[in-house]
Formats: C-alpha cells, sequence, structure tokens
C-alpha cells in the first residue's frame, strides 16, 4: 500500500499540479513556492499513513487545498495583529495589479486577470474550492467531492452560487472600473 509509493516518484508527478493550484489560491509566485514545499514535506512526513481510501492524487489536492487555506488564513491574521509601521493588507496585496503575479497571463491582460482573481477571492471558502478546482484545475464534479470530502450534489450547489456570485460581482467591478474611464 503505502509503501509502494516512492517519494521522489510522487514528487515529480505531482509538483507542478500542486504547485498550479497553490498560485490559483495565492497569485503570487514566493508563496506558491512556499506552500509546494509545504505539501511535500506533509506528503514525505505521512506517505506511510495513506491508507488508499482515496487515490494519490485526491489526497495530495486534499493537502493543497489545506495547506493553501492554511497560508491564506496566517496571512490574515498577521495583518490584524499588525499595529504600526506601514502596512500591506492581505486583500490588496491580492488585488493590485503591481503585485500580481501569474505566470503564463499576459502584461496586457493582467489587470483583468488581477480583477478575477480577486473576485475570486471573496469567495466564500468552499465555494472557491470548488471553482478553482473545477473551472481553473478542470477536474470533474466527482473529483472535485472526493477531494472536498462532499456529495456531487453539493459541489454541483457550490458552483452555481460560486458563478452566480462571480457574475454579480464581476458585472459590478468592471461597471466601477468602466466609470472611472
Amino acid at each position: 500500500m503505502a509503501q509502494n509509493y516512492n517519494f521522489n516518484q510522487l514528487y515529480f508527478e505531482y509538483r507542478a499540479l500542486v504547485y498550479s493550484l497553490a498560485l490559483h489560491y495565492v497569485q503570487n509566485v514566493e508563496d506558491a513556492e512556499e506552500i509546494t514545499q509545504d505539501v511535500f514535506v506533509k506528503v514525505y512526513q505521512s506517505i506511510h499513513t495513506f491508507k488508499n481510501n482515496a487515490s494519490v492524487k485526491t489526497w495530495i489536492y486534499r493537502i493543497t487545498v489545506n495547506a493553501s487555506l492554511d497560508l491564506i488564513t496566517k496571512k490574515k491574521s498577521k495583518k490584524r495583529f499588525f499595529i504600526f509601521g506601514k502596512r500591506e493588507t492581505y486583500d490588496n496585496r491580492y488585488t493590485k495589479v503591481a503585485d500580481f503575479e501569474y505566470p503564463g497571463v499576459a502584461l496586457e491582460h493582467k489587470e483583468q486577470s488581477a480583477i478575477l482573481f480577486g473576485v475570486i477571492n471573496t469567495l466564500p471558502e468552499n465555494q472557491r474550492t470548488a471553482f478553482l478546482l473545477s473551472k481553473l484545475e478542470g477536474l470533474s464534479n466527482p473529483e472535485v467531492s472526493q477531494i472536498m470530502q462532499l456529495s456531487v450534489g453539493a459541489v454541483e450547489s457550490l458552483l452555481v452560487r460560486a458563478k452566480k456570485s462571480l457574475k454579480e460581482k464581476l458585472a459590478e467591478k468592471f461597471e466601477v472600473n468602466h466609470r472611472k474611464k
């Protein structure tokens, strides 16, 4: 079972998947690299306890989602406890175009991508996770349900609500930006 998994093989097979998902969550190269490193430390430390209840891919996705959400929570809590000096809030950091780092996004699309991810980041945690896994990672609803440990119906409901919310927020955001020009 778990002894059949070679850590190096898992790392080379899944590192791009982990990095991509982490980058979808944080839109920052350094943070995505940190999450990727944390995920594989956790995989290395716990591969012997893996029980094959789900696929290794699902297990690694779940660890990545949790590590990504943990880093986001950690950064938000640092923001709350900052008292003196110059501060940059988490929300602004990930929605300001100048700070938006996402490989593969052409310079001319940087502003729109930053706005899109800024709005995605406002979704409730479960909606954001379902949306990122389904729409950006391209996973099927059954795969997303396994990763999130929810029913397929619950995932479909989360996706409907996420799409509706995104549509409303993006329409509002682009209307505001259009008025500014």
